[in-house]
């Protein structure tokens, strides 16, 4: 998604998928996040671990959530991403 154009200035990206939305912006003294991160509700996880692991990005797998299934992956600069699902 492009973000408005008052708004591009600024820097940054905005991404969006179904009902998700997330607005990203760019700081002078940047440093990835590799503990806080967002908790992404998927539905097909598995589908979504091949594609990323696919394209070369690694996925590391958690069995710690009582009720869901998990797995961390980073982002092109290293921020932490945790994807999940509930468990059936």
């Amino acid at each position: 998604m492009r973000k408005p154009p008052a708004l591009a200035a600024r820097g940054g990206l905005w991404v969006r998928g179904d009902t998700l939305e997330i607005h990203l912006g760019v700081e002078d003294d940047f440093r990835p996040a590799r503990k806080a991160h967002p908790g992404i509700v998927v539905r097909a996880l598995d589908d979504l671990a091949e594609r990323l692991g696919s394209a070369g990005v690694a996925v590391a797998w958690d069995d710690g959530f009582p009720g869901f299934r998990r797995f961390y992956s980073c982002d092109c600069v290293g921020n932490r991403l945790e994807f999940m699902t509930p468990e059936a």
